[in-house]
């Protein structure tokens, strides 16, 4: 049960970092200052630090990051949203989806994107997670 759910995430995962490295081609604006391209700090240790020769990691971390968020404060957002939802017959999930997109972005340092590709990059992961719960539809029923 465990390793099942474990494969469907990291299934999601791989469909993420491939939507992600779309959406950032096409739609952000990649910064490469300094001599690291993604660092993330927590004091004085390093917890993430990619220099700018492995630019390719960026996709893997926006792809974990999009996961991470769809799977964890994406679900709460809904629950706390719900009468939302109920009023507006279920639009408020597309306001729901452009802001994981947009906490997504915010968290990567370095990306930036402007709201319309925010706006059409939620379109297009949505569209990429549908299908992979499409693909997964007979592998869930098991």
């Amino acid at each position: 049960m465990i390793r099942k759910q474990i494969s469907i995430f990291l299934l999601r995962t791989v469909a993420s970092v491939f939507g992600m490295w779309l959406c950032i081609s096409w739609f952000a604006n990649v910064s490469t200052s300094g001599d690291a391209f993604i660092r993330v700090n927590i004091g004085d240790f390093d917890l993430i630090n990619i220099p700018n020769s492995m630019e390719g990691m960026l996709f893997i971390v926006a792809g974990v990051i999009f996961s991470i968020v769809n799977s964890v404060v994406k679900p709460l957002i809904k629950l706390f949203a719900l009468p939302l939802a109920i009023v507006t017959l279920g639009i408020s999930t597309l306001l729901i989806n452009i802001g994981m997109m947009a906490l997504t972005i915010y968290l990567l340092p370095g990306v930036e994107m402007d709201w319309w590709g925010i706006l059409i990059s939620s379109f297009i992961m949505s569209l990429i997670n549908s299908l992979v719960n499409l693909l997964l539809l007979p592998y869930n029923k098991k």
